[in-house]
């Protein structure tokens, strides 16, 4: 079951979701709330995996709130203002829901919930690789309020972008929200090569090495100082001097 709590502080609101919850059955609602600090006690006192929140709230508003938990649930956002899905998406939410909106985009919302869950448990009882495990040849990010696998074999390079990736694969790229030095941690060390502080190549997707810049398709990637010799090392070639 997947322990839900409801902020709102319009009480049709919460008859909404209420009556939506209580139709899901892998959903249990603990409580609905009126206001933040109402959620704030029941989330000391109890485990919450998922939050339907309302954005525009007096005294404390959903946004502020999220930013202020140490330890986040998921999040939807229940709103009636389509201007806050920059925050939305800064702030990791699953899901966006626009008031007024259909029990058919409520499942929607709540099923990308459960998948979330279902990955992370999985990625939790694999723990470290054992003797003749065979190693997933993927991963999976969140990009555009859904969870996008990516196999490792299509992905050409990925470039950091301060809080955020640019993974780019044959087809268009993706953007998550993680770290350079988060994602490097997920990608098999054998395939993937750092080779710039914004930059990890894809090491058969290689094509020209010349001097500080590599090419993979019509891309020139700088190679930094820092990581010039784990280059040449790795493609077992001496370093050419200046």
């Amino acid at each position: 079951m997947i322990r839900c709590i409801a902020i709102d502080d319009e009480s049709l609101a919460l008859e909404l979701i209420e009556d939506n919850i209580k139709k899901v059955p892998f959903l249990e609602l603990v409580k609905t709330c009126r206001n933040a600090m109402e959620a704030l006690e029941i989330m000391g006192e109890r485990t919450i995996d998922l939050i339907f929140l309302d954005i525009q709230m007096p005294d404390i508003t959903g946004i502020q709130l999220l930013k202020s938990l140490p330890h986040r649930p998921l999040v939807i956002f229940t709103t009636a203002f389509s201007n806050y899905a920059k925050e939305g998406y800064d702030l990791d939410v699953i899901d966006y829901l626009l008031k007024p909106y259909s029990f058919e985009r409520f499942i929607k919302a709540v099923n990308k919930v459960r998948e979330y869950l279902d990955l992370r448990e999985i990625a939790q009882t694999q723990g470290s690789p054992k003797e003749n495990q065979v190693l997933p040849q993927y991963l999976f990010v969140r990009a555009d309020y859904k969870l996008v696998k990516i196999n490792f074999n299509e992905i050409l390079y990925i470039e950091g972008l301060k809080d955020y990736v640019k993974i780019y694969t044959g087809d268009r790229p993706i953007i998550t929200q993680m770290s350079m030095k988060a994602l490097e941690e997920k990608l098999p060390a054998n395939d993937f090569l750092r080779v710039h502080r914004s930059y990890i190549v894809a090491f058969n997707k290689i094509e020209f090495i010349q001097k500080n810049m590599l090419t993979i398709g019509k891309k020139e990637i700088p190679i930094s100082e820092h990581y010039h010799d784990q280059l040449y090392k790795r493609i077992n070639y001496e370093k050419p001097s200046e």
